[in-house]
């Protein structure tokens, strides 16, 4: 991987290969490392000796900055960049960037949504599946040498026809919806605001939907609004025989609160692809046979991470050549729009 951290002589200030760009750290799809180095002169601060003091010196030089939802971007090296313009956030996630310190910039940042939809989708009915099934639990069962031994195993539980609740129909909580509708599957959902011509039944709580559905699927984005919003209570309104999927961020569980509810029998069972600190979930879901732990890879497919590093590369691109991106994270979107709404002050 390329890692010049100052221009070539014969570099044009104008061609592409003369614009620096600060790569946070190694990104999900390795052609992407390389693909970025042969455009831009990108230098990757994770393979600094000393990031601190490479920032000090050179941080004055970068007006963009590539990252990934799961690395993001912080208020300390956002601050040492002053010429900072635009962040390309490889993923859909943006809890993780620093926004009071971007916002106060005025950077602008780009992410990737739309082009994993299908996949994360895809997850979200592949863990609630094996939860409800335990197909992985049945693989652990066969590979002990159980099965030979006429051990016994408890019924699993039907999918088809069940009632599905989705905490956040946006883009992935919509295809969510419609893999539910193959299933023959009653399906509602609590956003903060019901959506006009939806043919799905509106909660006004959260609580409610958790006491009506039989699985409870989360899509909604990270950060401090919606921190813990499902929580012992909510938990104990799914009850006994609920199931939660999360296929979005961590956060939005409180993580103790959901290991013991599994311990305990106040769920059924639960199919996870984030926690709260990653890569790091609570060591008593480890030793659980009742939840289905998958390791942050619901957009991890070879056709999706493609497409969400080709998005990465154009929301660079464009905003390099016109100063916006294709696809803007959108509280730097609403900024732009304020900015320019806002009277322009005159002489006189």
């Amino acid at each position: 991987m390329a890692n010049p951290t100052t221009l070539s002589a014969s570099s044009s200030p104008s061609s592409p290969s003369a614009v620096r760009v600060l790569q946070i750290g190694p990104l999900p799809l390795p052609a992407l490392n390389d693909e970025l180095a042969q455009l831009y002169a990108v230098s990757v601060l994770s393979e600094q000796a000393d990031p601190a003091q490479f920032l000090a010196e050179q941080g004055a030089e970068f007006r963009y900055v590539m990252t990934s939802a799961n690395m993001g971007l912080s208020a300390t090296v956002v601050n040492a960049l002053p010429n900072l313009q635009f962040v390309s956030s490889f993923g859909v996630g943006f809890d993780k960037l620093d926004k009071d310190s971007l916002l106060a910039r005025g950077v602008r940042v780009g992410y990737t949504p739309g082009v994993l939809d299908d996949c994360v989708a895809d997850m979200a009915f592949a863990l609630l599946l094996d939860a409800a099934r335990q197909v992985s639990a049945g693989d652990r069962f066969v590979r002990a040498g159980k099965w030979a031994r006429n051990e016994r195993r408890s019924p699993a539980t039907k999918v088809s026809g069940k009632r599905i609740g989705i905490l956040g129909l946006g883009r992935i909580g919509s295809q969510i919806a419609l893999r539910a509708q193959g299933f023959q599957m009653s399906v509602g959902y609590h956003n903060r605001h019901a959506i006009a011509g939806s043919s799905h039944t509106y909660f006004e709580s959260l609580e409610q939907l958790a006491q009506w559905c039989d699985f409870l699927v989360i899509a909604a984005a990270g950060g401090d609004a919606t921190r813990h919003l499902v929580d012992a209570k909510v938990l104990q309104a799914l009850g006994p025989g609920g199931f939660l999927v999360n296929i979005a961020r961590g956060t939005v569980v409180d993580e103790q609160a959901l290991l013991l509810a599994l311990q305990n029998g106040g769920i059924a069972g639960a199919g996870l692809d984030v926690f709260e600190n990653e890569p790091h979930p609570l060591p008593g879901l480890l030793a659980l046979d009742n939840v289905v732990l998958s390791p942050h890879t619901a957009s991890g497919t070879n056709e999706t991470r493609r497409a969400m590093a080709d998005l990465a590369l154009e929301n660079l691109r464009s905003c390099i050549d016109s100063g916006k991106p294709v696809q803007e994270v959108p509280w730097s979107a609403d900024a732009d729009a304020a900015a320019n709404a806002a009277p322009k002050a005159t002489d006189g």
